[in-house]
């Protein structure tokens, strides 16, 4: 949250905490005093954020339907439509609400490593690409999305990505009073240039006369959160196998989705495992690690980095128990805030 105001400091840009990425908000309180807000793709998370998070809430959705468009005008600041279709469908409501109408830009250029999550993937539906057509509503328009910095942590990428936006759309942003550039930039990694991207976007600023908006998410609470699991069993086929209480289908689904290890720190020692879920899906493995100690029924395992993508993701499969979630506060408390039980999992059904 620091870092996230230094930038703010620095660039004079606007966070929007992406609530897709982290919808937590029991620890909103907190993150409003370094934030300005918070931005949404369902009308879920716009009246999550208008309600809980507060500050400016920026109203996005791949498609809104009709039927939710009074509450999306009513709970938001800003409403950002994916398409040229959905301009001309809801503009005039927008408008008519007095609200500030913005359009989502794809520049055709993502730094996406995963073809499931490119903005840019061969035809993407996920905004606007042609400028021409957009020089024509141009009048209706008082902003644009570009979200297509998906795990970037390059700032030279990073200032390439912008110069193409420049390049393909300058003309449009002098025509407009605010941009955002969506999220994916992990300024919040150690040794990131921040000072250097905080520069670039106050130049750009200056230039187009334009309030620059990002849209933080795995940014605002990088190394935030622990899934705290526990060993059940322990045995052996031709690796040694450790099932814990918990499951990346059901509680940290992106290991699945992008194929990728969990962390476990420190991962060093002697002893080798395969950590694994308790569900019936084969592959429900958190990865292998090392340990110091051979484990034992009942050892407690921190997964690290768990708050991005889990708890706005995790599900009933196999009817597995969720994890509570715990706040650990400032001043030492460990705080209980919600747990879940067999009525939240029956009433999750029908």
């Amino acid at each position: 949250m620091q870092r996230i105001e230094r930038l703010r400091e620095l660039s004079g840009a606007k966070a929007l905490l992406a609530l897709k990425c982290f919808s937590t908000w029991s620890v909103f309180p907190l993150m409003r005093q370094y934030m300005d807000g918070s931005t949404s793709s369902s009308l879920h998370e716009v009246k999550l954020g208008y309600q809980k998070f507060g500050g400016e809430t920026h109203a996005y959705s791949v498609a809104f339907a009709a039927h939710e468009m009074d509450e999306v005008l009513a709970n938001s600041d800003k409403i950002i439509f994916n398409s040229l279709g959905q301009l001309e469908r809801f503009g005039a409501a927008a408008h008519a609400a007095d609200k500030p109408v913005g359009l989502r830009v794809n520049p055709g250029k993502s730094n996406s490593p995963y073809l499931l999550a490119d903005p840019a993937r061969p035809h993407s539906r996920l905004g606007e690409t042609d400028p021409e057509k957009i020089a024509a509503v141009i009048d209706q328009l008082s902003g644009f999305m570009f979200h297509n910095n998906c795990e970037n942590r390059s700032f030279d990428s990073f200032d390439a990505m912008l110069s193409h936006i420049e390049a393909r759309f300058g003309h449009l942003l002098q025509q407009v009073q605010w941009v955002s550039l969506g999220g994916g930039i992990h300024f919040c990694d150690p040794g990131y240039p921040l000072e250097s991207l905080a520069e670039r976007l106050r130049l750009f600023a200056a230039k187009y006369q334009v309030q620059v908006y990002l849209e933080p998410g795995e940014a605002s609470i990088t190394g935030s959160a622990t899934l705290e699991v526990s060993v059940l069993d322990i045995s052996t086929n031709g690796k040694h196998l450790a099932i814990v209480d918990s499951s990346t289908e059901a509680h940290m689904l992106d290991l699945l989705i992008y194929d990728l290890h969990a962390r476990i720190e420190p991962n060093t020692g002697e002893h080798s495992y395969l950590v694994c879920g308790k569900t019936c899906l084969a592959g429900d493995i958190f990865g292998e690690f090392r340990f110091k100690q051979p484990l034992q029924v009942g050892d407690r395992i921190s997964i690290q980095d768990a708050a991005g993508y889990t708890m706005v993701k995790k599900n009933w499969f196999n009817g597995v128990g969720m994890p509570s979630i715990v706040v650990a506060r400032l001043d030492g408390r460990e705080e209980l805030v919600q747990s879940f039980g067999f009525d939240d999992y029956v009433n999750s059904l029908s």
